[in-house]
């Protein structure tokens, strides 16, 4: 029995396995669907699409800098004993090469992408890397610079990944990873207060007049006081959310905000350095993790045993 490239795609729907090995499965069965699910079970390839359902919330996010490009990855697993493994750390490092080398446009494009050292995509590859780890693997997303200078700083083992992006013509290495351990302590929500849309700017004013006008002392003062009161909390609103405005944390080595330290930095390694952008990932942030109750999985096993 013949069979078409739809049904290879079919199958891989069916069973969440590689395009070559559903290829082979239904050579091997004459094109027998049935046959060729069947035949992939029995191989043990087919257990990949089980997994394929499991919620994704741990995992590792990884900054690579290579060729003078940088790439930033969140690859998720299900649990954290699985991102501490060698397997998926490797797993996670090649993932951030493909993206360094192959410029990808999105995840999608990522999965069809050749996954290094084989001839296989990464989408091919997935299932064959779910069954050697053992847990449900997800990329969910990257960023890639290409320009300027990068510097990756990965916190905790993965948990945080930072890639800072820096305009310089002299050696930024260490600059860029006090600057990308800033962003990762603080969480920044701007770069700089040119970015402070209007709109935050309106609400952050509106609620400091109310917080004023609900204090009796406050409420009684002219307009223009109050003005003035609102505009300085507007610096403190700067300092408090935007990188470039905040005060440096590494008060051992430069006190001041980060854009006069980068500034200061770069002086005196005889250059100019300009912060240009960065990206910020913290691991499984925004994924509902599942609850799990340990103690009634366990029973439950035991009860299914009776």
């Amino acid at each position: 029995m013949a069979f078409t490239a739809a049904d290879v795609k079919n199958l891989r729907e069916m069973t969440g396995v590689g395009m070559m090995d559903c290829k082979k499965a239904l050579t091997e069965t004459d094109g027998d669907m049935d046959k060729a699910v069947e035949y992939l079970r029995e191989k043990g390839l087919a257990k990949a699409a089980k997994k394929a359902g499991r919620i994704a919330a741990e995992g590792v996010s990884y900054a690579l800098v290579e060729n003078g490009v940088g790439a930033l990855v969140e690859v998720n697993c299900e649990t954290d004993f699985c991102a501490k493994s060698a397997p998926f750390v490797a797993f996670v490092k090649d993932i951030a090469k493909v993206v360094a080398d192959n410029d990808p446009a999105d995840v999608d494009a990522l999965m069809n992408c050749k996954y290094p050292g084989t001839e296989l995509t990464v989408s091919e590859t997935m299932p064959e890397k779910v069954m050697s780890i053992g847990e449900n693997l997800q990329i969910r997303r990257f960023v890639r610079f290409a320009d300027n200078t990068s510097v990756g700083y990965v916190h905790a083992g993965g948990k945080i990944g930072v890639l800072v992006n820096l305009a310089a013509d002299v050696d930024v290495t260490e600059i860029g990873k006090n600057v990308a351990m800033q962003i990762a302590a603080m969480s920044p929500r701007f770069w700089d207060k040119s970015q402070v849309t209007e709109d935050v700017l309106a609400e952050e004013k509106k609620i400091a007049l109310a917080l004023m006008d609900s204090d009796p002392k406050m409420a009684a003062k002219p307009a223009q006081v109050k003005e003035k009161i609102v505009m300085g909390k507007m610096n403190k609103f700067y300092e408090e959310n935007c990188l470039l405005q905040m005060e440096f944390v590494r008060s051992d080595i430069f006190q001041g905000t980060v854009e006069h330290y980068i500034a200061d930095a770069g002086k005196k390694l005889g250059g100019s350095v300009k912060f240009v952008n960065a990206v910020r990932f913290q691991t499984g942030e925004g994924i509902e993790k599942k609850e799990e109750n340990f103690a009634a999985e366990v029973a439950a096993q035991m009860n299914q045993g009776k």
